[in-house]
């Protein structure tokens, strides 16, 4: 017996996380657990604390020299972290010292 409205794990789980309202923090969170393996061993090895707020990365970037060239590139890395997530999760990022 064929089934005529089948629809996959994934699509469901997506559609319920949309209508609970938790499809969003789910994205933050992954995005925030990527930082380390989309940035590199560098960029990781100088990163503190992460968290989204209202659509801006807040970063803590202990050295202010890998500081200052990620904020050069900020809107680049911006657009490179959405694509990777498949989503716009982020507007901005801001690095804090």
């Amino acid at each position: 017996m064929k089934r005529k409205n089948t629809e996959s794990v994934g699509a469901v789980v997506a559609q319920v996380l949309r209508e609970m309202g938790l499809e969003k923090p789910l994205l933050e969170h992954r995005l925030i657990e990527a930082w380390p393996s989309l940035m590199g061993p560098l960029v990781q090895k100088y990163t503190g604390k992460i968290e989204i707020k209202n659509g801006v990365m807040l970063v803590q970037i202990t050295s202010a020299a890998l500081r200052q060239e990620l904020f050069i590139a900020r809107k680049q890395l911006v657009e490179k972290l959405n694509k990777e997530m498949g989503a716009e999760i982020i507007t901005d990022i801001r690095l804090l010292g």
